[in-house]
């Protein structure tokens, strides 16, 4: 076990000791099925993980009593660098657990839009717990130790750890990975516009729905996947336009490009994802709303199968 003074004590200050990908979350489908007594909201949701992300790095700082955190990318002027940052509240439950670190900052590269639906804050959460698990492992040394501690941070981020397709139900923290679950190609939209999660769900009409229906034995292809898809929904995508009309806009043009398969909302948005059946597809289909709306966030990737 790596001790908390070895790890960037004897490095050379601005050394990169490590690195972990947060990557993008898609709620590919997302059924609110009831409210539990505490007033969270249960899930039933089908969850894939995009090659496209934030990236953690720790950085050797031989003075440095704990971690500091800089904020660097195209998205960093969305967010603080303060105690509440889940990067710097997951560095805390590490230390909480007994793998405290000194001698290094770290540094978020932020390429994910801030409050948009797809899990930015609670990806780099669970990235940050990998990477310090790598740098200086828990002295615990139950398989379940990591996973333990991302409960503290929030519902999304046990899935984030993961980061591997899955259904997630409870308020999200109950995941069940997919075993032969395709890469899907897509492309994502973001407009620019933050959404409040805790606004969303309080315009839900009903948070009684039914669960998902039952998943086949096994997706072929992503085609597949679209498919079944459209038998389910996103609760949350008719209160978020409400509160950001927007949305709509994006989710009529995205259906309406060549080869899309299926057009959605992911989480509160105001991320929308467009499934297709190729990357090929998808990066035209990007290319084509780019180049209607230069100020959109938009991007054509793949999720990781399984």
């Amino acid at each position: 076990m790596t001790s908390s003074e070895d790890v960037g004590r004897g490095a050379e200050p601005g050394r990169v000791l490590g690195s972990a990908f947060a990557p993008a979350k898609i709620n590919l489908a997302l059924h609110v099925t009831g409210r539990r007594s505490d007033g969270y909201h249960r899930l039933d949701s089908l969850v894939a993980f995009a090659h496209v992300g934030d990236t953690i790095e720790a950085i050797a700082s031989p003075l440095a009593i704990e971690p500091g955190l800089a904020i660097a990318g195209p998205f960093a002027a969305g967010l603080e660098s303060g105690p509440d940052n889940l990067v710097l509240r997951a560095v805390r439950a590490h230390a909480a657990a007994g793998g405290r670190i000194d001698g290094l900052d770290l540094r978020l590269t932020k390429r994910l839009p801030v409050a948009s639906g797809i899990g930015g804050g609670s990806a780099d959460a669970a990235a940050t717990l990998r990477l310090l698990a790598e740098l200086a492992p828990l002295p615990a040394s139950e398989p379940g130790a990591l996973l333990a501690l991302t409960t503290r941070l929030g519902a999304d981020v046990p899935m984030c750890l993961a980061s591997t397709p899955l259904r997630a139900t409870g308020i999200g923290e109950a995941i069940q990975p997919l075993r032969q679950f395709p890469a899907l190609p897509m492309v994502l939209v973001n407009p620019g516009v933050t959404v409040a999660t805790p606004a969303v769900f309080r315009g839900l009409a009903r948070a009684d729905n039914p669960p998902l229906p039952e998943f086949p034995p096994v997706f072929t292809d992503a085609c597949a996947v679209a498919d079944w898809l459209g038998v389910t929904r996103n609760d949350l995508e008719a209160p978020a336009i409400a509160l950001v009309p927007v949305i709509a806009d994006i989710l009529a043009e995205m259906s309406a490009t060549a080869g899309c398969r299926l057009a959605r909302m992911s989480g509160s948005g105001a991320t929308t994802f467009g499934l297709f059946a190729t990357i090929i597809e998808a990066e035209r289909a990007a290319a084509a709303i780019s180049a209607s709306h230069p100020r959109w966030w938009v991007v054509a990737t793949t999720t990781a199968g399984s």
